[in-house]
């Protein structure tokens, strides 16, 4: 595959930054979106990538990430984060969530996808959880398992409206030993990133719309 120009948020450690990693060993030109633009940067260093400030809770800063970004060809949606309470006991926290999960990556697409559709290619992935399956039973903690089957769903609408030339997929990375997984999962983050680069390199007759886990549709 010819080089593209990729972005992936939440890049500076765990699962994104070994998309990035494997994106970069792929010949693609990376930019990684970090909130934390010091550690994003060092992560950035560290893979061969570049590395601006995002954080996709805030309009704003999307806005600004792409305007100094311009044009790419894959989006990673990766950001992602995980309160260790309910819904009810803090409903803050059910909104960043969303705000972080859903909202920031429908806008993220809003603004990447018109340049895909000009170009006649583009690869959208939207880095979900079996947490936001209703055929896995819709778990997590507080609002994490609605935000991603608002995700899902996202994945599965918006994949219509940008077929044939922009592929839309979603994909659950597995229970990684990232800093929200913990030191006892069972994954690495490199097998964890697998079905994520396989996603975002797609060739022409590749799958879109899907749900994916080590690169086999799972249930919505």
């Amino acid at each position: 595959m010819e080089s593209k120009r990729a972005l992936v948020t939440g890049g500076n450690r765990g699962i994104g930054l070994a998309i990035a990693r494997g994106l970069v060993e792929a010949g693609h030109d990376v930019v990684i979106g970090s909130r934390d633009l010091k550690a994003g940067e060092k992560a950035a260093h560290e893979v061969g990538a570049q590395c601006v400030k995002l954080d996709v809770s805030d309009a704003g800063s999307i806005a600004r990430c792409m305007k100094n970004v311009g044009d790419v060809d894959i989006l990673i949606n990766n950001a992602g984060v995980c309160f260790r309470n309910t819904i009810l006991e803090n409903q803050d926290d059910f909104m960043t969530n969303i705000n972080v999960m859903l909202v920031g990556p429908f806008r993220l697409i809003c603004l990447t996808a018109p340049s895909m559709l000009k170009k006649g290619w583009g690869r959208i992935v939207n880095v979900s959880s079996g947490w936001g399956s209703f055929g896995e039973g819709l778990g997590g903690p507080n609002g994490y398992g609605v935000a991603k089957a608002g995700l899902n769903a996202l994945t599965v609408s918006l994949s219509r409206e940008l077929a044939p030339a922009v592929k839309v997929n979603a994909m659950c990375p597995g229970w990684v030993r990232t800093r929200m997984g913990g030191d006892e999962a069972t994954r690495s983050v490199e097998e964890g990133a697998e079905t994520a680069l396989w996603l975002a390199q797609l060739k022409g007759n590749g799958p879109t719309g899907g749900f994916f886990r080590d690169k086999k549709k799972i249930a919505w």
